[in-house]
Parts: C-alpha cells; sequence; structure tokens
C-alpha cells in the first residue's frame, strides 16, 4: 500500500472508531508528515483522500478538521478489533468468495433467497495476523462481488458493488475453538480456544443482511467498543 494510501486508511480508522471526533482539528501538515515519516507531499495526499471520502474539512488560514456526519460512512467505523495496546492499522486478506446454497444452519438472513455469499477473510493489525472471519451475506443483494473488488473495507464493498448500506450491526461475544480452516492462517493449532464475535448487521430498512463469526487470538487483539 503506497505511504498516502496508509496514512489515509489510519486516519480513517481512527475516525470511524471514535478515536478522532467531528470537530477535532488535526496537527500541522508539517507536524504530522514528521510523525508519519513521510514529507508534506505525502501527507496531504493522504488528507485529499480523506476530503473526498467525506471525513475532512480542510479550511484556508485555519487548518484541517474532522468533519461532523454520519460515522457509519467511515471505512472502519464497524471494525472493533484492536492491538492489545490500542490501535494497529487493519487490513484483510480474501481466503474465498463463493455464492451457494444456504446451510439448514444458517441464521435468518432477512429473506428466502435460497443461496447467500460465502466469504472467508484473514484480519491482520500491522501486518500480524490477528482474526479470521466466516461471513455469510444475504443473496437477495445481487451484483458485481467479486474476488478482485473486495476491498479492504467489505462494507464499502457492499455500498459500491451492491448499492447495500450497513446502518448497524450487533455483536455477541464469547469464546469458541478455532476451525480447522482457519488454524494454519493463524499460526495456531486447531481448536485452540479464541475470542468469538458474533455479529448480524441490518440494512437500512432493518432487515438482517449479514451473519458472520470472527475468532481472534486475545494475545494479538482485544475487542475495542467506544461509547460517545
Amino acid at each position: 500500500m503506497p505511504s498516502y494510501l496508509r496514512i489515509a486508511e489510519a486516519l480513517t480508522r481512527d475516525i470511524g472508531a471514535g478515536l478522532l471526533r467531528p470537530g477535532d482539528k488535526l496537527p500541522t501538515e508539517r507536524a504530522m508528515a514528521a510523525q508519519h515519516g513521510v514529507t508534506v507531499t505525502t501527507l496531504r495526499k493522504a488528507l485529499a483522500v480523506l476530503t473526498e471520502r467525506g471525513l475532512l474539512e480542510r479550511r484556508q488560514g485555519s487548518g484541517n478538521y474532522i468533519r461532523p456526519g454520519d460515522g457509519a460512512q467511515g471505512t472502519y467505523a464497524l471494525f472493533r478489533l484492536e492491538r492489545p495496546e490500542g490501535g494497529g492499522l487493519p487490513t484483510a486478506e480474501l481466503i474465498s468468495l463463493t455464492r451457494r446454497d444456504k446451510p439448514a444452519d444458517l441464521p435468518d438472513l432477512g429473506s428466502d433467497a435460497a443461496q447467500a455469499w460465502n466469504i472467508r477473510r484473514l484480519r491482520s493489525l500491522d501486518h500480524q495476523p490477528v482474526a479470521v472471519e466466516d461471513i455469510w451475506l444475504d443473496g437477495r443483494f445481487d451484483g458485481a462481488l467479486t474476488p478482485e473488488r473486495v476491498s479492504e473495507s467489505l462494507y464499502r464493498s457492499y455500498r459500491e458493488r451492491l448499492g447495500l448500506q450497513i446502518a448497524r450491526a450487533e455483536d455477541r461475544l464469547s469464546a469458541g475453538a478455532l476451525p480447522g480452516w482457519a488454524a494454519a492462517r493463524l499460526g495456531l493449532p486447531e481448536g485452540a480456544m479464541m475470542g468469538l464475535a458474533q455479529r448480524r448487521a441490518f440494512d437500512a430498512d432493518g432487515r438482517i443482511a449479514e451473519v458472520s463469526t470472527t475468532w481472534f487470538d486475545p494475545a494479538r487483539a482485544a475487542y475495542v467498543a467506544r461509547i460517545p
């Protein structure tokens, strides 16, 4: 990932996680460039990306401010895993993407569509693998969702490729055994006890659009929810 995009993704994640709030003023461009070890020109390219995403307001002669608005527009607004000490740049590696008949034991997805999308991904923080995801998206959303087009932000891909806006999500936390298909991805034995996050995600009409299970290594990542 180019330096300016890496910085843009890190800042977007901090906005989505609530570490940067609407109205907050960013440090000077020179100070931010020094912090990230890049030139001011590179830093400005990163800020331009945030401006294009509608997350940043650049006021001539005053500075750069986080824009008010819907925090769910942030790329990582609903991503809750961080390094145990906090922070960490999240990235995703697609393991598989298939559209197939719904398994008999699949929880309700909000429609009677016979098929669903199944997406499996490896999640990393600062390039260290920390979690695996098993995601089911309702088959009523039909569009150009291909391996090449599944971006780092899955919810952004939903919005851009399927016209689906995830409005809210419910997570239930527990512990569970790591499945065999995921063990090698994390370098852990099959059956190792992991943190478990089970999610139901809803569309703008309040219908369940997606259900997912995330197994995360508590030695490498913590689940964090911030309340304003």
